[in-house]
């Protein structure tokens, strides 16, 4: 940053004494990220089809106006009503630990980095109730080395290929309390989560499911392991089996609710 300063501050000079030749310095790694490879979506649009928890409330668009207006120009405004979490988004660490970071609270450097993406679609595809375990994480990293410090971690399962189907993607369509002892997801083991905290240091963890922990938990330790360390979460991704094991790019960006325990996300991911 210094050296860029600089540089900006020699060519200032230069054109201030009439020089206008400025020598093009090439864009260094981190830059080309930003302007060069394939944009994903990593985000299930929100509508009235949108998968939440069964006993949360929907996503609801109402119309304020859409049409001519009596002075002659087109306009359209609506207003929407959400649960905080429901479709593609955040679990901040408050959601499942006390006295952590809400979403309002989170840095955008937790919220922005390169992602490593381990891909559990055979395992899931056996049992729709896998829970990923650490030997599986292991085994990634026999074939694409250690998850480096400072990573965003994405767990592709799968899953998002049967939204939005409640009863394909939850395992029921039925909502309200009955619904939970139906619920077949898979998720990420508790002893997985511990070893994640205890062994690697990670900005963030994510996944193609409804929930960080599997549809049969009842105690959702995994969030409150991450959580209690200040990891957040997000839930029900998409297109995450576009994505490389390593080098892509991810930018999280919640809908910055204050004091708020969750929050849509629109997340992508650059991949050069």
């Amino acid at each position: 940053m210094i050296v860029r300063r600089v540089l900006i501050t020699l060519a200032a000079s230069a054109l201030a004494a009439g020089c206008v030749e400025i020598e093009y310095q090439p864009q260094d790694a981190d830059t080309r990220m930003l302007t060069e490879g394939r944009w994903v979506d990593l985000t299930h649009d929100f509508s009235d089809e949108t998968i939440y928890w069964p006993t949360s409330e929907t996503f609801h668009l109402d119309t304020v106006f859409a049409g001519h207006t009596d002075e002659g120009f087109y306009y359209e405004a609506f207003s929407f009503c959400t649960a905080e979490h429901g479709g593609t988004h955040l679990d901040a660490p408050i959601h499942f630990a006390e006295g952590k970071q809400r979403v309002d609270e989170i840095g955008l450097d937790q919220l922005i980095g390169k992602a490593v993406v381990v891909d559990l679609s055979g395992p899931v595809a056996e049992d729709r109730n896998y829970q990923i375990r650490i030997s599986d994480l292991v085994a990634w990293e026999e074939e694409n080395g250690m998850i480096p410090d400072g990573s965003i971690l994405l767990l592709y399962t799968g899953m998002s290929s049967k939204w939005p189907d409640p009863e394909r993607y939850l395992g029921t369509a039925l909502r309200g309390e009955e619904a939970l002892a139906e619920l077949s997801f898979p998720g990420i083991h508790p002893e997985t989560a511990r070893w994640l905290v205890e062994n690697r240091t990670i900005k963030a963890v994510g996944l193609d499911t409804p929930s960080l922990d599997y549809g049969r938990s009842t105690q959702y330790e995994s969030h409150q392991i991450f959580f209690e360390e200040n990891i957040p979460g997000f839930e029900n991704l998409a297109n995450l089996g576009e994505l490389p094991p390593v080098g892509a790019f991810v930018v999280a960006l919640p809908m910055k609710i204050r004091h708020g325990s969750g929050a849509p996300l629109r997340i992508v991911a650059n991949v050069q």
